[in-house]
């Protein structure tokens, strides 16, 4: 496979640039050696390249402003950088700039050879990421639905695996991080496309409802059945069905569902005979299934049934790279529906919007901007056209600022992790049952996050 791959190579000293051309040749990839600039850009402006390994210090141009012309030609491209002169404002500068990684000479080749294969790996599943959403958005419309982080690049590569088998996959994460586009993703790319995909939100239907919605009800079952009623179980036969909210199923009925996975069987509310079912079940939740478990409010057995996959959806404020994205494709939607013709944000808005949490997500993000597109007075969205919440800079007693770049990202996190649980307490006046519910943990699970975390309650 690495025959493939084409890697230019620009160094100035010619022993060293000699010895990484003919390891890395050894190790079955294409090379080209140029000692400046100018010649590598004449090269690369006419040859494919997949990888570029960038001295820093050049004659001529140097490897910085070759750099720049780089990633104007093919922004996607991996450039890893090769220098003597190390120095941790150069190196952050850089990656900033988009250069993949920076490695100070004498550069180890073990380590070189490391890099070079999880940034050709990287830029693999980016392209294979960027043919699925156009085949998605062709084949599904699916148009909606971004993933350039890579975060979720890797998320989907696993749910295009796991589509293609008959695993129940059991999706995990906050409310509207977009499970149940998932789950349509996964059905439509399953050998079962051809047939239904049947969705259920247990949640919105009454407790004293949802068997005879699930496995349907003989005529006379109970008061107001008038007819025999087939089940979703039924109706998804050799097709899909997708149960949401599935942590809000009540003990009796999570015997029956375990039955019914373990049978491929059903029965009817008030009947007696069985009926066969084939379904591929996926379900999804935001609550913490296996501290359910731990609490005796969900079966074990059931959920091992269920979590064969687990695929975990992260919040909107883990890749906000794709909030531009995201807000783009807003805008195009709502201007189709209230016939406008918003072309842009303003620098200032965009900013805003990526530096606010979304404890809601991509939903909330989506309903943001349909507000603002219904009241935008220009064509340009601007900060007067957001919410007021979205502009607040207020800071919490707790001292919350996840801005100080020189953090590591586990206290970053935590950071934005604190304001997150803090302001939604504060939202409903520090009611632990009413915050848990809303971030879709347990109030046991809200109660060890505030000691973990050191979160300081008024009293």
């Amino acid at each position: 496979m690495k025959e493939k791959f084409n890697i230019l190579i620009v160094e100035d000293e010619k022993v060293a640039g000699k010895v990484i051309r003919d390891n890395l040749k050894n190790q079955g990839y294409n090379c080209a050696l140029f000692e400046n600039g100018e010649e590598a850009l004449f090269y690369f402006r006419e040859n494919p390249v997949d990888l570029i390994l960038l001295d820093y210090k050049l004659p001529g141009q140097s490897g910085e402003e070759v750099f720049v012309k780089i990633k104007e030609l093919n922004p996607l491209l991996p450039v890893i950088f090769m220098t003597a002169y190390s120095s941790v404002e150069k190196a952050v500068r850089l990656l900033k700039m988009g250069a993949y990684t920076y490695l100070t000479k004498p550069i180890e080749m073990d380590e070189l050879l490391h890099n070079i294969e999880q940034a050709l790996e990287k830029v693999a599943l980016l392209e294979e990421n960027r043919r699925l959403q156009q085949d998605l958005k062709e084949k599904f419309s699916f148009e909606n639905y971004v993933f350039d982080s890579g975060r979720m690049q890797e998320v989907m590569n696993v749910v295009l695996r796991a589509a293609a088998s008959s695993a129940n996959i059991l999706l995990s994460g906050e409310s509207g991080t977009g499970k149940e586009v998932v789950a349509n993703i996964i059905h439509y790319y399953s050998p079962r496309r051809g047939n239904k995909l049947v969705k259920v939100n247990l949640s919105a239907l009454p407790a004293t409802l949802i068997e005879a919605e699930l496995f349907g009800a003989e005529k006379g079952a109970y008061t107001g059945s008038v007819s025999t009623r087939t089940g979703k179980f039924e109706a998804a036969h050799k097709g899909t069905i997708f149960l949401d909210e599935i942590g809000e199923l009540s003990p009796d009925l999570q015997v029956t569902l375990l039955r019914t996975l373990q049978e491929h069987e059903i029965i009817r509310l008030g009947a007696n005979t069985p009926v066969r079912v084939d379904i591929r079940l996926i379900t999804a939740t935001n609550k913490d299934l296996q501290q359910l478990v731990k609490e005796n409010r969900f079966r074990e057995d059931l959920f091992f049934r269920l979590n064969v996959i687990n695929i975990h959806l992260p919040p909107l404020r883990e890749r906000k790279e794709e909030i531009k994205l995201l807000i783009d494709l807003f805008i195009k939607k709502f201007n189709r529906r209230e016939g406008k013709s918003i072309v842009s944000i303003s620098k200032d808005a965009l900013n805003a919007l990526i530096k606010f949490d979304y404890p809601g997500n991509i939903r909330e993000l989506e309903n943001i901007i349909e507000r603002a597109v219904v009241l935008a007075r220009d064509d340009v969205l601007t900060v007067r056209d957001l919410p007021v919440f979205i502009n607040e800079k207020k800071e919490e007693e707790t001292g919350f600022l996840a801005q100080d770049t020189s953090l590591p990202l586990p206290e970053r996190l935590n950071i934005i992790e604190k304001s997150i649980i803090y302001r939604t307490l504060e939202k409903h006046n520090f009611n632990r049952t009413k915050a848990a519910r809303e971030l879709g943990i347990s109030e046991s699970g809200l109660r060890y996050k505030i000691q973990s975390l050191e979160i300081k309650l008024p009293r």
